[in-house]
């Protein structure tokens, strides 16, 4: 079921993007160039609204640039396929804004004395990380890992939806939102575990 609500929602945004990303290719802007600056935009987000406590801000800045993700793939693919170099920048900076959102949130934890909170976000950017460490680990030995509930963009809006709504004044809701986000990476890297395990099991290599 969440698969399926998955598909269905990245179709609908497919359907928004791709005219934005034929009218960036038109204007000569690169997918790498959209990488970039989704990143940026994202640290801006993140480190100069969400750690300052400008939650509503920072939520909706970092949600707006995290769906750069899907823009920089859509015209790679529209303009031929992504380079080796596009590819990794992409990983990469994917890395760089995860850092980015999760540290700004264990340090407003922190400034406000939440403990609780500030384990659940290291636990969040661990666990984050994982997910995309496994991911990339079976795709270089020639195996899949492109299962679980909570990929990147999944779990960007899970943590930007707690944002918003604490910034509105539902205070717990950015430190349930976090220890429900920990919960389902761990679970996905257990997932993707599995997956790679019963692939390797197939041809002899357990």
């Amino acid at each position: 079921m969440a698969k399926i609500f998955q598909e269905t929602a990245r179709a609908g945004m497919t359907r928004v993007v791709e005219p934005v990303a034929r009218g960036l290719l038109r204007a000569g802007v690169s997918p790498n160039a959209v990488t970039v600056t989704g990143t940026v935009g994202v640290l801006v987000g993140a480190l100069g609204f969400g750690a300052r406590g400008q939650l509503v801000a920072g939520a909706l800045i970092v949600t707006f640039f995290a769906l750069t993700d899907m823009l920089d793939g859509t015209m790679a693919r529209m303009s031929g396929g992504s380079t080796r170099f596009g590819a990794f920048l992409d990983s990469s900076m994917d890395r760089v804004a995860d850092s980015a959102v999760f540290g700004a949130v264990a340090y407003l934890m922190a400034t406000e004395g939440n403990h609780s909170g500030v384990a659940a976000a290291l636990i969040c950017l661990a666990a984050g990380g994982l997910v995309s460490y496994v991911k990339a680990r079976a795709e270089g030995l020639g195996m899949t890992s492109n299962v679980g509930v909570a990929e990147r963009t999944e779990r960007l809006l899970i943590v930007g939806v707690g944002g918003l709504l604490t910034g509105l004044g539902v205070r717990p809701a950015l430190e349930i939102a976090l220890w429900l986000l920990a919960a389902v990476s761990i679970f996905t890297v257990g997932q993707r575990v599995v997956h790679v395990y019963r692939q390797a099991q197939l041809v002899g290599q357990e």
